[in-house]
């Protein structure tokens, strides 16, 4: 148990928070919208109290008092209702408000208050349900479900619709071996989109760690629970996309909801005093401090003790490394490599973030695996006529130049994927050349600008019978390239069924039929030939978490490939197979005729 946060402590309820800087500190109770204060007790830089008898479910937060000169890091206002970063649920979802970035301005009834958890038994211990080498199913919870017609409407959205017969139903038969959910925990938008009528969907702008959003998750922990549980009884298992790298406190003109208001510390500063910014939103989490990291182990011992869950994706990884440099030895992997709770959790990193010397591919600790964008841009370099066979060929290996050659005690940790949460779809990828994000109200210039996309001859949607053909066999042949690969595999939620974004390459903002995936109208046929492709690797998954060999690679007239092959310009013809003639391992990719074949 944690020492910050909320607990029952011998019928008793103890509180205490970290603020080293406050004058003081104070917790607030709430019964109704009626709030009582009660002072805490300063212990080095922490703050506590004890209230007699068991205040399960009661609401609280915390106001401190100090300096205020936001320029110096000193955001303390007593105005402001704080939520315990060490929270596990909140009574409402976080709200935009000018107020909470005005001095003097009470936030109480606009801030989530946190709830104090009931005591509870942790999950039993088991092995992360997981398997290397397989599908890892990436997808947005609200967005999944919200249109789904099997689906009943009042658990449409939530964390608990992703336990409904009709899910499962459509993870297994395609051989799904672990969901990868989209952040699960309290966000709020950036500030602006609230002017434009819009809001943040995804939920890469948290603000309490390890507080389930509620929208989200209504039944709280119970929920993510009991949908996990229901999950691992199918043989799936669940990954959470973490985002550790910074809060939606934002920068100097942002709010005081939680951090900023009791140790603004907690966020990366450069010698002059200014906030750095190596993630593109405001601020920058430092892992240099030891109580960041103690947060984000904490978060992480949570939702395994208490949810069950196998692993974490970590969003712009190379944060937690910043010293602020990327140090590959940095503190927090050991201590995630040495806790008995996380040393046998799937750990993944986004390997980039914006920050100098931020793309660090292949640099993460050998037991992690890594989102391999150049797996993406190379793929489909090569099947809109751009990339090499040579290319091809490596990333099809596992991507040996970047990861080393996997053994068969290590495995290959390169995650593959064509496309993800960011970005294009995979249907969007070979139906249009520009990205179209006007619904964004930022004039088309947000998201990526090279996509490596291409559009057969129409950008966008086509009536043309020839069109829609030349797509579907362009997504065939991209789909049957990702399964064919050695290491994990991703597949971003409805890629599996053609759907589309409509152009949009940066969809968080769009939690409308933009963002939501439409399950009437879908290419089943597409669906179905995923589903064979995920069987038929699943049969011989031993095969694709490593680079089977001795291995033969020929050309379209049977020869071993030469050197003068691999380098030939507008090369498109590939086979490979096992030398050993028992072994089922084998593809031949055709990039004239625009078909991928697995299997002898």
């Amino acid at each position: 148990m944690s020492a910050l946060g909320a607990h029952l402590v011998n019928g008793n309820t103890r509180f205490a928070v970290r603020s080293p800087r406050a004058e003081m500190v104070w917790l607030c109770l709430f019964d109704g919208e009626n709030e009582t204060r009660h002072p805490m007790e300063r212990g080095g830089p922490d703050w506590t109290i004890e209230i007699p008898g068991d205040l399960s479910g009661a609401r609280y937060g915390y106001r401190a008092a100090g300096e205020w000169s936001p320029e110096r890091g000193l955001w303390f206002d007593p105005a402001k209702l704080l939520v315990d970063p060490y929270a596990l649920e909140l009574d409402r979802r976080f709200l935009q408000d000018p107020r909470l970035a005005m001095f003097g301005e009470d936030t109480a009834d606009i801030v989530p208050r946190a709830i104090v958890p009931a005591p509870s038994a942790p999950v039993p211990r088991e092995p992360p349900h997981f398997a290397r080498g397989g599908l890892v199913y990436e997808l947005n919870v609200r967005g999944f479900t919200m249109q789904h017609p099997g689906v009943p409407e009042p658990l449409r959205g939530t964390v608990a619709a992703l336990a409904h017969p009709a899910i499962v139903a459509h993870l297994k038969k395609l051989s799904v071996t672990a969901v990868e959910l989209m952040p699960v925990v309290g966000w709020i938008d950036e500030r602006h989109l609230p002017p434009l009528g819009l809001v943040n969907a995804w939920g890469y702008n948290p603000v309490a760690m390890m507080a389930l959003d509620p929208g989200l998750c209504p039944g709280g922990v119970a929920e993510l629970r009991g949908t996990v549980a229901a999950l691992h009884e199918e043989g799936i298992g669940v990954v959470l996309d973490l985002v550790f790298n910074h809060t939606g406190e934002s920068d100097l003109a942002g709010g005081v909801l939680s951090l900023r208001g009791l140790d603004d510390a907690a966020y990366s500063r450069g010698p002059g005093g200014q906030l750095i910014n190596d993630t593109g939103c405001g601020n920058t989490l430092d892992f240099a401090n030891p109580a960041v990291r103690m947060l984000a182990l904490e978060t992480m011992r949570h939702f395994v003790a208490q949810c069950g869950v196998d692993g974490f994706r970590f969003d712009l990884a190379p944060i937690m490394a910043r010293e602020p440099g990327f140090d590959r030895h940095a503190p927090i992997f050991a201590e995630i490599a040495e806790d008995p709770l996380l040393a046998d959790r799937v750990l993944i990193a986004e390997p980039w973030d914006v920050g100098l010397g931020g793309y660090q591919l292949g640099n993460f600790p050998e037991n992690w695996l890594e989102w391999n964008d150049r797996f993406r841009d190379d793929v489909r370099r090569f099947w809109k006529g751009e990339g090499g066979i040579g290319e091809l060929a490596t990333r099809l290996a596992g991507s040996s130049d970047i990861f080393g050659r996997p053994s068969a005690d290590s495995g290959c940790r390169s995650v593959n994927f064509l496309a993800a949460h960011d970005g294009f779809t995979l249907a969007d990828t070979v139906a249009y050349e520009q990205r179209h994000n006007w619904a964004n109200g930022e004039q088309n210039r947000d998201g990526h600008g090279e996509n490596f996309s291409w559009n057969n001859s129409v950008e966008g949607p086509s009536a043309d019978p020839a069109v829609q053909a030349a797509r579907r066999t362009d997504l065939r042949a991209l789909l049957g390239t990702l399964f064919a690969a050695s290491g994990t595999i991703m597949l971003t939620a409805g890629d599996e069924f053609g759907r589309t974004q409509q152009g949009n390459n940066n969809a968080y903002c769009q939690d409308n039929p933009i963002g939501w995936i439409a399950w009437t109208g879908r290419d089943q046929g597409l669906e179905d030939y995923v589903a064979a492709l995920s069987a038929a690797r699943m049969e011989h998954l031993d095969l694709y978490n490593r680079f089977p060999e001795p291995v033969r690679w020929s050309t379209r007239e049977g020869l071993e490939m030469t050197v003068a092959d691999w380098q030939r310009p507008g090369e498109g013809w590939l086979h490979c197979a096992t030398i050993d003639p028992e072994s089922p391992f084998a593809f031949t990719i055709d990039r004239t005729a625009r078909r991928v074949t697995v299997g002898v």
